[in-house]
């Protein structure tokens, strides 16, 4: 099982609103890079950490591909670029900080059960070092793979769901508009 999150709290000059964004990134992702098994329900969740920025939408896709987890991390990368997003190493040349607001957000959560350190020039991690602190990445993913289990820590979603940091605000929405 390949997971990965998708969020997004700004809109694009080139794509629209950030539903609209979102809907385009996973046609792309379904096209371009690989197939898309399922998708979670979308999420609004407030920006973690706490910010005075708008809220996100998010949700977990399942992809089935024959690409490594570095090359797919990659593709990954180029789509966030495709859709105005600046990644953390883009963050001098553009005046802006770490978790800023973003039209775009790709992150490989896991890979099968694999754990991967500091793989490639990205610092490849999976699982995501910080899935299990966010409340946004855990209830979608339970919604798709309610037997997952953290490959590191052997913990199941609900008990990550159950450890989370307390004050998240994440609700499920009936549609994406």
């Amino acid at each position: 099982m390949i997971l990965i999150g998708i969020g997004g709290n700004l809109p694009s000059e080139n794509f629209g609103s950030t539903p609209e964004v979102l809907r385009k990134a996973v046609q792309v992702i379904d096209a371009k890079v690989c197939a898309l098994s399922r998708c979670s329900p979308w999420y609004r969740s407030a920006p973690v950490p706490v910010a005075d920025q708008p809220d996100f939408i998010n949700a977990v896709l399942e992809l089935s591909t024959e690409m490594s987890a570095h090359a797919l991390l990659e593709e990954l990368h180029a789509i966030e670029a495709e859709f105005d997003r600046v990644r953390e190493a883009e963050f001098d040349r553009v005046r802006t900080v770490r978790n800023a607001p973003r039209t775009l957000d790709l992150d490989l959560l896991a890979y099968h059960d694999d754990v991967i350190e500091n793989e490639g020039e990205n610092g490849l991690k999976v699982p995501h070092p910080r899935m299990h602190e966010r409340t946004f990445v855990l209830l979608p993913l339970r919604d798709l793979a309610p037997d997952w289990v953290h490959p590191v820590t052997g913990r199941s979603i609900d008990e990550l769901i159950r450890a989370l940091p307390k004050g998240q605000r994440c609700e499920i929405l009936s549609e994406v508009s």
